[in-house]
């Protein structure tokens, strides 16, 4: 019998979601040198020492927030994605825990650091993604709103901490936070079985997939409402511009989501709400 493996480094990088870790780092960067603006240019934002330890503690929060999650996960994964599973096979669950608990730390600590405020915020995520894991994300749309909010949190606290173009980072932490929580329904929807088997009740599993799939376009066509009437507001014409080709995608996001009948055409749906959000997200380069 082969022994399971104490610790891999490859599989604690799969814990964390090394990629997501990534896109959240390049998100407020681009977040802080476009839209809160620098009095001596980009290149004085880039290696501002600051806006590093912003996004260190923010990364640290979320792969703290991703282990936990895989953890408290480890039997449903085994029936949605069995091949995937690190918990338990390439990282003990001891290093799992305890890794949890040191990345929260160090998080929350470089937050206090930064600032009260940052500090607050840093505690309330950590505290907001154990208790997804724990619970809220097997209760229906609750978990999908708690994430899609965390989601767009990752942008905001950039405004919180520059104080700088508040509103217009609003816009993209709402963009984020309406993507991520279509994004969020539409992977219940992929992993119906194993939430089926374990007892969740995922709105998929209360409503069935027609009723779903309605609540998912009302949300788009309301957000979709909501963007353009903050970007009118503030009176910005290339964010109105951008909002406009922007539905071009949205509607194919909408004939993808009604064509889909399957968890593997869920699977590609969910990864084209991913995309989406990266477009959004590039486009902050023309502000």
């Amino acid at each position: 019998m082969s022994r399971k493996k104490r610790f891999s480094v490859i599989g604690f990088l799969k814990l964390t979601r090394l990629p997501n870790l990534l896109i959240i780092v390049a998100t407020q960067y681009l977040t802080a040198i476009f839209l809160a603006g620098y009095p001596e240019g980009w290149p004085g934002k880039l290696m501002d020492f600051r806006l590093f330890l912003l996004s260190l503690s923010t990364v640290m929060i979320a792969a703290a927030g991703y282990i936990i999650n895989d953890y408290y996960d480890i039997k449903i994964d085994y029936v949605n994605k069995p091949e995937k599973v690190v918990v338990g096979r390439l990282v003990r669950r001891r290093i799992v825990l305890v890794s949890h608990f040191i990345l929260n730390f160090i998080g929350i600590a470089i937050g206090l650091f930064l600032g009260i405020y940052i500090g607050i915020i840093n505690f309330f995520a950590s505290f907001l993604l154990w208790l997804y894991s724990n619970r809220l994300k097997r209760m229906p749309l609750i978990g999908n709103i708690t994430i899609a909010f965390l989601t767009g949190l990752s942008i905001l606290i950039v405004g919180v901490y520059y104080r700088q173009n508040v509103t217009l980072i609003s816009i993209y932490a709402i963009f984020a936070f309406s993507i991520n929580l279509v994004r969020e329904i539409i992977k219940d929807m992929e992993d119906i079985r194993g939430d089926l088997r374990f007892g969740s009740r995922t709105l998929p599993i209360i409503w069935g997939f027609r009723k779903t799939k309605y609540f998912l376009l009302t949300l788009v066509v309301i957000f979709i409402c909501l963007l353009f009437y903050m970007s009118h507001n503030l009176q910005n014409h290339t964010l109105h511009v951008f909002f406009q080709i922007l539905v071009i995608p949205i509607l194919y996001l909408i004939y993808l989501l009604y064509k889909a009948d399957s968890q593997r055409r869920f699977h590609r749906l969910s990864s084209y709400c991913k995309w989406l959000m990266l477009a959004g997200i590039l486009s902050m380069t023309f502000f």
